[in-house]
């Protein structure tokens, strides 16, 4: 098995899997889509500003992408870090995460937490009919003189913070077992065999979501939280994010064996489609403390949440592999430039819904209009500015030739710029 594996691990290792490029992609920019349809619910939720026009049809895809969207992101994450792992070796590959997680994590924060908080107080004074653009943003900027308080939170850059630890943990795991070989052969064989199994069997999400579930009866809310208060890791949340992480990591040790996780059936679909009706149809419930079957209905919301969970993340990467399963030069400029837009885009969405939040617009039409506006501005200011310099190197592994504002390309192309 050992040979078996190392020979899986050498052939995987050279090959580049556009299809899960293309995932987490889809991952990072449906968090744009999510935080972009924050300012249309129903209900105001505390979020910067609450726009005049809402629909209950964004609360629904509110609670739909957030039951997924960061467990994909993790899983792929996992997947990745495994291959890069046995590619590099350890020194390198934790020199490598720490320049493409801590660097951004901190610097990021500087630079966007002021925004964040500026976008939060013009927000709260629109809403009140008189909003100071320029005192907000000097108070954005103020924060900054209260450190060391709340350093490193109250952004959308949690997941950073987390992915280091998760990774992290799994190295130092991974090491202390490696001390205790018979331990650790008995927990690989164990470990390959149970991922096998849940991967083969049409019972493998069911099955998984029942210890997911468990999980989640411990966060704060029905479904998953957004531990972005503290840099004390919250527990539920560390751990379900680090199964999926670690299940992302087991999945690369065998050639294949994601493909088997990802067929799309039409058993998962029905699955899938009867898990989000639950949940949608219990989530109501939630407000309901004194609902004498408050205990059961939350169970039963917290399983069909976690089915939906496995299913979809499951599904998106079916789907991605059977959309994007060539090689696409589109698909790789789109993976590399996802990692910056996820980065940036709170600010830029931020500011986007506030200046919306009063025209006499269609939720939908906002909704794209403010997703495509920060997809594309983001794009544009990685191409011009990222890719090619050394902070698209820090980001993406090596500098890029830029695409569209490769000057040289299409002059050669017979287009005149």
């Amino acid at each position: 098995m050992a040979i078996s594996m190392a020979t899986n691990n050498k052939t995987q290792n050279n090959i580049r899997l556009d299809y899960l490029d293309a995932v987490r992609s889809f991952a990072l920019i449906l968090g744009v889509i999510f935080h972009a349809s924050l300012s249309f619910v129903p209900i105001f939720i505390g979020w910067a500003v609450m726009d005049i026009s809402t629909s209950n049809v964004v609360s629904i895809f509110i609670l739909i992408s957030h039951s997924f969207r960061m467990e994909l992101f993790f899983l792929v994450a996992g997947f990745f870090c495994h291959m890069k792992y046995h590619q590099q070796g350890v020194q390198p590959f934790l020199k490598t995460r720490l320049v493409r997680i801590t660097l951004p994590l901190i610097i990021g924060w500087f630079l966007l937490k002021p925004l964040i908080v500026s976008a939060w107080i013009i927000g709260a004074e629109s809403m009140r009919g008189d909003a100071n653009v320029l005192n907000g943003l000097v108070a954005g900027f103020t924060s900054l003189g209260e450190l060391p308080k709340d350093f490193l939170i109250g952004t959308h850059l949690w997941f950073l913070y987390y992915l280091l630890i998760i990774i992290m943990s799994v190295l130092l795991l991974r090491t202390l077992i490696g001390f205790h070989k018979p331990l650790n052969r008995t927990l690989t064989l164990w470990g390959d065999y149970i991922v096998c199994w849940l991967c083969n069997s049409p019972m493998g999400i069911i099955v998984v979501a029942i210890p997911t579930a468990g999980c989640l009866w411990f966060m704060d809310h029905w479904g998953m939280d957004t531990p972005d208060k503290s840099l004390i890791p919250n527990i539920p949340v560390s751990l379900l994010y680090g199964a999926f992480f670690f299940f992302g990591w087991l999945l690369h040790r065998h050639s294949g064996l994601i493909e088997r996780f990802a067929d799309l059936t039409w058993h998962k679909l029905v699955l899938c489609i009867i898990a989000i009706g639950v949940s949608v149809e219990l989530s109501s419930f939630e407000i309901k403390l004194s609902h004498e079957y408050y205990f059961y209905i939350k169970a039963g919301f917290l399983l069909s949440y976690a089915v939906m969970m496995w299913s979809l993340v499951s599904l998106a990467i079916g789907l991605c592999k059977r959309l994007f399963f060539r090689p696409s030069r589109l698909v790789r400029y789109v993976a590399d430039a996802s990692y910056w837009i996820y980065l940036i885009h709170l600010p830029i969405v931020l500011w986007l819904q506030i200046a919306f939040a009063e025209l006499q617009l269609n939720w939908l039409i906002k909704l794209v209009s403010i997703s495509a506006i920060t997809i594309v501005l983001s794009i544009l200011i990685y191409d011009g500015l990222i890719r090619s310099t050394f902070v698209g190197a820090a980001l993406n592994g090596q500098r890029k030739p830029r695409f569209l504002f490769n000057v040289k390309k299409w002059s050669t192309t017979g287009v005149t710029i």
